[in-house]
């Protein structure tokens, strides 16, 4: 939950398009009118109005997902006069998302935003979707490149990677120690980058006193996710910290370190979003976490749907487009569309954000 970092409210401010952070985690309230903007044939074209754009997470009434879509993704398409909608299982699991993309498909759904909970299993339902026209842009967690027109990534895996490993070793201290990973589930496409990129990181020289001893499971599901950091706790007492790049899982995990014997003694980073680890920040269960704004995740991710349907851009490398306020975006190998770098949230700023 790379993983499209710095104090207070003017530098956040500040870095706002690069580093996709607003202080609301919310669109301004004022809502531009979508830019013109160059098509893919030549021209000046805009997106075309009335399009039907669906965001279909891993799973609803997750906050993370709440945010980058109906904060950012529908933001975005009131703008561009198109038709938004968010639908979806309440489980995180691959099976589950098939029979929300036929039934989007018959629909006639022009665009289809969808995290994958697998990069295979989705496939086939995604292939006849744009078969029947539908454009298909991933985000936050791809599919083979394959099976959608564009991904929009929240970050590169190797940026995310060093930025967990970097404030779990700083949370941790000099002397190192076992460190585990509370990941969402096993065949989650961002999060097995994620923690391939760790592993990578954990291999360096400047991080060789820290010692990977388990990657467990929680499956982006509250309880379970609870669970695994106590099991974790239970099979390795020595233990020194804990990364869960998944905001369901770092919120779980804060949640049981902070009423146990371990708070302040086992340290916790991952991706989580301010208001989820704000409680954690200020009692001390967690020293520091990081994340991109989903909002402005969701909003990319639509622009970037209503710009292939309407003949902007071909999804190949080297396409650029107009993302409302987030300015000008340049389509990279595979039709990646890279949002920016993670930041990184302390009690010093953690109290300039709300999302």
């Amino acid at each position: 939950m790379s993983a499209r970092m710095r104090g207070g409210r003017a530098v956040a401010l500040a870095m706002l398009t690069a580093l996709t952070l607003a202080a609301t985690g919310c669109a301004s309230a004022e809502e531009p009118a979508a830019p013109a903007q160059t098509g893919a044939s030549g021209g000046a074209k805009t997106i075309k109005e009335g399009l039907k754009i669906a965001f279909l997470p891993k799973q609803v009434n997750n906050p993370y997902f709440d945010a980058s879509d109906n904060k950012g993704g529908k933001v975005a398409v009131a703008e561009f006069k198109g038709v938004y909608s968010q639908t979806g299982p309440s489980e995180a699991s691959p099976s589950a998302q098939v029979s929300y993309i036929n039934t989007l498909s018959q629909q006639g759904t022009d665009v289809i935003v969808v995290s994958a909970n697998d990069k295979d299993a989705i496939c086939g339902a995604l292939q006849e979707a744009r078969a029947a026209g539908a454009k298909v842009v991933t985000y936050d967690s791809d599919t083979n490149p394959s099976c959608r027109d564009a991904f929009i990534n929240q970050a590169s895996a190797e940026g995310i990677a060093a930025s967990q490993i970097k404030l779990i070793s700083e949370a941790v201290g000099p002397d190192g120690g076992e460190i585990a990973i509370l990941s969402a589930t096993a065949n989650a496409t961002n999060q097995n980058a994620w923690i391939a990129m760790m592993k990578t990181e954990l291999a360096k020289p400047e991080n060789s006193k820290l010692k990977l001893v388990a990657t467990v499971y929680g499956d982006d599901d509250d309880q379970k996710s609870f669970q695994e950091a106590q099991g974790l706790l239970a099979k390795y007492p020595n233990l020194k910290g804990i990364i869960s790049p998944t905001t369901v899982g770092v919120a779980a995990a804060a949640r049981y370190l902070s009423g146990s014997a371990y708070k302040g003694k086992v340290q916790l980073t991952g991706l989580g979003t301010p208001n989820q680890m704000r409680a954690y920040v200020k009692d001390g269960t967690v020293k520091s976490f990081a994340l991109w704004n989903p909002s402005d995740l969701g909003y990319l991710a639509a622009y970037t749907g209503g710009a292939l349907a309407s003949g902007l851009i071909t999804g190949k490398e080297g396409d650029k487009f107009t993302a409302g306020k987030l300015g000008e975006y340049t389509v990279g190998k595979d039709g990646t569309v890279l949002l920016g770098d993670p930041f990184v949230f302390t009690k010093d700023n953690i109290d300039d954000f709300d999302f």
